[in-house]
């Protein structure tokens, strides 16, 4: 039984409908495919299969053989793996738009992170097969992928730096102001995180127990930093919440 953690309001569009996208339509505006002529890309979504996901079901664990580029439809997933301490951590989320799977297909070495999807979703499917004949045809389809792992590995890199020299209310503070910025509406005097997010799953996110986050969002709450209603986690005071992520001891 899930706890009620910090519950999330799904991500909508303009006209309240939940964000969805089609196969064409993803390819086209994912940076891996940036410069790529349309009726390419258009052979592509045709050849491209779906795939479709319970909430909390599993796509892929770390170590199962990758030979799937996957791209998010609709829903959202959590990319899972181990932190630095060994401990289970949740790494980042991949909302429509979202293309990954691409390391296992490009080095052929089996997936380096498990992925399961964090409420019901739809990929779109390229198998390998498909995919590198492509980009030997479409070689700034390899350019662009440099980029993005180039990028990734920043990130990567500024994660574990976190890891070794923040405290957690500095790793939990940076954490909820970034969830905010890409997921964060105007709502109550604050900004309101339309994202369900048990503390669970929170702690995961910046290698902390779910004890340890419970008693920092109170604490937070009561100093007016943030508001929690009904599982649902409102940034009220981000200069405040700044100065904490900027703590490198407890």
């Amino acid at each position: 039984m899930r706890e009620p953690g910090i519950r999330a309001h799904h991500t909508r569009g303009a006209t309240g409908a939940a964000m969805s996208l089609d196969k064409l339509t993803l390819l086209r505006q994912a940076p891996l495919f940036a410069g790529i002529d349309p009726q390419a890309l258009g052979e592509l979504s045709q050849r491209a299969g779906t795939k479709r996901l319970a909430a909390d079901q599993p796509l892929f664990h770390k170590g199962d053989p990758g030979g799937e580029l996957y791209g998010v439809l609709t829903g959202r997933l959590r990319v899972r793996g181990l932190g630095p301490d060994g401990r289970a951590m949740v790494f980042s989320y991949l909302d429509p738009g979202s293309i990954f799977g691409e390391i296992s297909i490009v080095d052929q070495q089996p997936r380096s992170a498990s992925i399961d999807a964090a409420e019901p979703s739809e990929l779109l499917v390229v198998h390998r097969s498909h995919f590198a004949p492509f980009v030997r045809q479409n070689p700034q389809v390899a350019i662009n992928l440099a980029r993005m792992l180039a990028a990734r590995l920043r990130r990567i890199s500024d994660q574990t730096e976190d890891a070794f020299l923040l405290a957690i209310p500095a790793r939990l503070a940076r954490r909820i102001l970034a969830l905010a910025e890409t997921y964060g509406k105007a709502a109550g005097g604050g900004l309101e995180l339309a994202i369900r997010l048990p503390q669970q799953e929170l702690g995961e996110l910046v290698g902390a127990t779910r004890e340890s986050v419970n008693k920092l969002l109170r604490r937070w709450s009561e100093r007016g930093i943030i508001r929690l209603e009904q599982g649902v986690l409102t940034v009220l005071d981000p200069a405040a919440l700044r100065d904490v992520a900027d703590m490198l001891v407890d």
